[in-house]
């Protein structure tokens, strides 16, 4: 059974940064499209970003240049590190996965998902 924990969520300040890790077990791909949404109340899941097994990446407007997703293969885990964060950066950060990876990546049809971590930024 595929599972996904994320963590390093919390509250910050505006232009502060945090970095999220989602540790995955329980499959044996080794071809993997691995992402972050994230969601406020009220709106739809929004992506933010993903990295395809071979390290290439794709950013959603709002978060390029500020943002950036990475992964270790070896342990399955991905990371997003977030930097110069904006009160509008505020949401429930989800990592997801989907199999096999190409050499793009979409933005739906993920298959599994993590529990959420809340991130916080405060003006």
């Amino acid at each position: 059974q595929v599972q996904l924990v994320e963590s390093g969520g919390g509250s910050v300040q505006t232009g502060g940064s945090l970095r999220l890790s989602c540790a995955s077990s329980g499959y044996t791909y080794t071809s993997a499209c691995m992402a972050w949404f994230r969601q406020t109340p009220g709106k739809e899941r929004e992506w933010v970003a993903v990295v395809t097994t071979a390290g290439t990446t794709y950013y959603a407007d709002s978060v390029k240049g500020r943002f950036t997703i990475s992964r270790d293969n070896a342990k399955k885990i991905w990371y997003l590190q977030m930097s110069a964060l904006k009160p509008e950066d505020t949401a429930m950060y989800y990592c997801a996965v989907r199999f096999p990876s190409g050499v793009y990546c979409p933005a739906y049809d993920y298959t599994h998902w993590g529990q959420g971590t809340q991130v916080t930024v405060s003006s």
